[in-house]
């Protein structure tokens, strides 16, 4: 294990590679700013010119670079704009777009490049430390667990609820659901609910409605209500620091999150977005309860934790990728195509036949975000200055990257009529005070729910894995004491307030 980490850093700290690193960095950022070009379209890009360099540790590294800069990078336009075009930045915009409109864009620029930092490090570290062990514990988890897994997923939607909104909660959870079935199913090789529309035969593109579920009715308001948005002023911008008490509120929550948050990717089909979204609720969940009401209305805490986390699961993600050869989300597996590209076999004999990879690829996570914080927190003033830009230029801006992200995604011209669309049904609903998180959850996860318990139900021949696999029927408890707790504690309050003498 030394000798291949002292290869590794003899690897990493040369020029070239230094510039390969920082170039990842740089350009997973600034193009992971922009909403619709997500982590496996600026990878799938970056692909022939990573394979030009011949060098397979090189192309790596540079591609590592892109993947973990665009998560970083991702949330600023979730913060900014409230458009996540990155799956894993979608529970950025629950707390950071509200503190944009509190006028504390600057501060959640900066708590989420620290998260983001925090997060990647200490994912590098675990990583380091834990890849060939964890590499085992990975192979434990099968369809039957991914399952059990998406449940828990779907039954911490309550914290993703306001007050007294756990009904309205599940209503759109389910219709995420429902949306998740269109197109063609995990069983059958045959579109359903597709209407005759050829377009629709891949189903609903995930890009397409984050953005209309909120970029476009964010324009809609903005055009609906003349106040200009608060924060705007040059003032407010350069409000960039932390107090200490702030520090200290936020500190355990990146800890547990980073932490969380790789344990997560380190499981093949979890990766960044399932993390940030548990990393959420469970925050919410343990918060005191006069927190917990401030969480989806601008919480320093409901920002840390989804940023620290998603950016810790995607260094867990590597795990799988390196020591198993199994692509952990859709990102590492074009990454997985790059390195067969480059005539290298990832697995369990990587670390001992290509120490120079898979350590120089390691090493490289720590420069990187060291690189990303000291670019990214002096350029946040600069940043920011798009929330000083005219509203009468902003919302034609806000429109261009929202229909040019939707249009990238699936690469044809429905996605704009299905954006229009959804777009209206969702201010319709935000008009009417129902929570649309719940509703991209459950599509995010309708799909990979469906797929694992199909394969789930063709192994068992039934559900009798739930119970013959102890692993399967801890998570469904967990997800039964997830969904039972808010109500418990709602029930408790109530009594608590009949019992007090008026």
């Amino acid at each position: 294990m030394f000798e291949g980490l002292l290869i590794g850093l003899q690897t990493v700290f040369s020029i070239k590679m230094l510039v390969v690193v920082i170039g990842g960095c740089l350009i997973g950022t600034f193009i992971g700013m922009l909403p619709g070009l997500g982590p496996m379209s600026i990878i799938a890009i970056m692909i022939p010119v990573a394979i030009s360099m011949g060098d397979p540790a090189a192309a790596l590294i540079l591609l590592a670079g892109v993947y973990y800069g665009a998560i970083f990078g991702g949330s600023t336009s979730s913060i900014l704009l409230n458009a996540p075009g990155v799956a894993g930045t979608v529970a950025t915009s629950f707390d950071g777009y509200p503190m944009t409109k509190q006028g504390k864009a600057g501060k959640a620029l900066t708590i989420a490049a620290i998260a983001s930092f925090c997060g990647g490090t200490v994912g590098a570290i675990l990583l380091m430390l834990f890849a060939p062990m964890l590499s085992s514990v990975a192979l434990l988890f099968h369809s039957a667990e991914y399952f059990a897994l998406m449940v828990v997923g779907l039954s911490a939607i309550a914290a993703f609820a306001g007050k007294g909104q756990v009904a309205k909660a599940l209503l759109m959870t389910t219709v995420g659901l429902i949306m998740a079935t269109v197109g063609e199913g995990a069983l059958f090789n045959m579109p359903r609910f597709t209407m005759g529309v050829m377009d629709l035969q891949s189903g609903f593109g995930f890009i397409t409605l984050a953005m209309a579920m909120f970029a476009l009715p964010e324009v809609l308001f903005l055009v609906l209500n003349p106040k200009p948005i608060a924060g705007s002023g040059m003032a407010q911008i350069k409000d960039l620091r932390i107090t200490r008490s702030e520090a200290r509120s936020i500190a355990p929550v990146i800890a547990r999150q980073s932490i969380q948050g790789f344990f997560i990717g380190v499981l093949p089909g979890a990766g960044a977005t399932i993390a940030s979204f548990l990393g959420y609720a469970v925050e919410r969940n343990i918060a005191p309860k006069k927190e917990q009401e401030l969480f989806g209305k601008g919480s320093i805490k409901g920002l840390a934790a989804p940023e620290a986390a998603n950016n810790a699961a995607c260094t867990g993600s590597f795990v799988p990728l390196l020591t198993l050869g199994i692509p952990g989300s859709g990102t590492t597996a074009i990454l997985l195509g790059a390195l067969i590209a480059l005539n290298v076999s990832p697995g369990p004999r990587l670390m001992l036949d290509e120490p120079q990879i898979f350590w120089s690829v390691i090493i490289s996570m720590y420069i990187g975000n060291l690189i990303l914080l000291i670019l990214n927190l002096p350029l946040i003033p600069y940043i920011a200055k798009v929330l000083s830009v005219p509203r009468n230029f902003l919302i034609p801006f806000i429109m261009f990257f929202t229909l040019m992200g939707a249009y990238i995604g699936q690469n044809n011209a429905t996605e704009l009529l299905l954006l229009v669309g959804f777009g209206v049904f969702a201010t319709a609903l935000k008009f009417a005070d129902y929570p649309l998180a719940p509703l991209l959850i459950g599509f995010i996860l309708g799909g990979m729910l469906e797929d694992n318990f199909s394969r789930s139900m063709q192994l068992y021949d039934g559900i009798a894995f739930i119970w013959e696999r102890p692993m399967t029927l801890g998570l469904l408890v967990i997800a039964l004491i997830l969904i039972i707790l808010p109500s418990w504690r709602e029930h408790k309050s109530k009594k608590k307030n009949e019992n007090e003498p008026t």
